[in-house]
């Protein structure tokens, strides 16, 4: 097995796509995996993704922030297709107030549209999908979530270790529903491990994977590099479309990473929460550039879809710390507000006001921290444990409601 490279553990913020040509020549030696009659559904995999317009540019799913009013200002800015927030396969089924907060679309414009579950029990997520499958394109299993919660919960990059359970969860909704079933995984640290495990989840019912560079060790992307190789060793080695994640800070990182490993297209999480413009044609142009100027905007563009489709505030909070956090690193003040006092969009809407106008009276387009880039970093991973520990917390108290109603 080999080992994560002293490159990949410098972290994506020194990544050089330019640096990656070699990925062509070093993938040439791979070819497909499966034989052509054992993946029956080929065909019908490109079809489909045909038919969706073969969407490169995709919202990534994340918990509690790929909802319905951040796709849909996304998708304003050039985003072709998206995911659904993680959806727990088992809450997702016996709960309506889960699914009446965490399923939210609107079938015309909220299209191409994946919904993507977590589950370990095969017929719990065909349940679960069932209350989906009239609304959108496609089902999706996450088999890339690294966090504690998934640890705690046995799904996601967790079932790594148990490959048959995952082809069951694979073929049983293959088998049994009307709209293709896709994986989101993430690479073991030999390349042909991820292989195999793609090829095997191919044959068992998947029309499309998409791969997450990282390994499952790798929990933040600032941390470490996303290996396009292997990305690009599985497009070369399956027969359905392939989606590439990790390292996309921007659309040069995109139209590399779309060059270099032959991905039918890519998906971005961090960096759409930053910039939900970035796959915008114009941030190719000269001057076209995300600035940290335009955040407070972007926000508030946000917040006109969010009055649309009212999401819960906990979420509107989680996009206002990432579209505004760099210049919250420079008005503590306002960092603290916004964590303890604005609790709405009117107030919310006030706030990102007022910030402007700090902004401006800057005459700066990009912030100067108060704070060090280390207590910096501190303060956001506080953050982010506080919100994982309060996420499973949430997750085990609705669960073991739901077992004592069984019991």
């Amino acid at each position: 097995m080999t080992t994560t490279t002293t490159e990949e553990k410098r972290g994506v913020e020194h990544f050089n796509p330019l640096d990656q040509q070699h990925i062509v020549e070093k993938v040439k030696c791979y070819d497909k995996v499966n034989r052509i009659e054992d993946v029956p559904h080929v065909e019908a995999a490109w079809e489909w993704f045909s038919g969706l317009g073969k969407p490169k540019l995709w919202v990534a799913p994340m918990v509690d922030q790929s909802e319905l009013a951040f796709r849909m200002l996304c998708k304003t800015y050039g985003a072709d297709a998206a995911y659904t927030p993680m959806l727990h396969a088992r809450l997702f089924n016996e709960t309506p107030a889960y699914r009446e907060e965490h399923f939210l679309t609107c079938p015309e414009e909220d299209r191409p549209l994946l919904a993507q579950f977590c589950a370990n029990d095969p017929d719990i997520l065909l349940a679960a999908a069932r209350h989906v499958e009239p609304y959108v394109d496609g089902v999706d299993i996450n088999l890339g979530c690294p966090q504690r919660i998934a640890k705690k919960g046995r799904y996601g990059a967790y079932l790594m270790d148990d490959i048959p359970l995952i082809e069951s969860l694979v073929r049983n909704l293959a088998e049994n529903l009307s709209v293709p079933v896709t994986v989101k995984i993430r690479r073991f640290p030999d390349i042909r491990d991820t292989i195999e495990y793609a090829a095997r989840l191919e044959k068992a019912g998947a029309s499309l994977v998409a791969v997450h560079g990282r390994l499952r060790e790798e929990k933040r992307s600032i941390a470490s590099m996303a290996c396009w190789e292997t990305i690009a060793a599985v497009k070369k080695s399956l027969h359905v479309p392939v989606l590439a994640n990790g390292n996309l800070r921007n659309m040069f990182d995109v139209q590399h990473c779309l060059e270099l490993t032959g991905a039918d297209g890519v998906m971005s999480a961090e960096s759409l929460l930053e910039d939900p413009a970035m796959f915008s044609p114009k941030r190719l142009l000269p001057g076209g550039e995300y600035m940290p100027s335009e955040g407070p905007h972007l926000l508030l563009e946000y917040c006109d879809w969010a009055e649309k489709f009212p999401p819960p505030y906990r979420m509107v909070r989680g996009h206002s710390f990432a579209m505004l956090g760099s210049w919250l690193s420079e008005f503590i003040d306002m960092r603290e507000e916004l964590r303890t006092s604005v609790r709405d969009i009117p107030a919310l809407r006030e706030f990102t006001g007022r910030l402007i106008q700090k902004i401006e009276a800057t005459g700066r387009d990009h912030p100067i921290p108060a704070v060090s880039q280390r207590r910096l970093k501190a303060m956001e991973a506080e953050a982010a444990k506080e919100a994982a520990i309060q996420a499973q917390e949430e997750e085990e108290k609705a669960l073991a409601a739901l077992d004592w109603s069984d019991a």
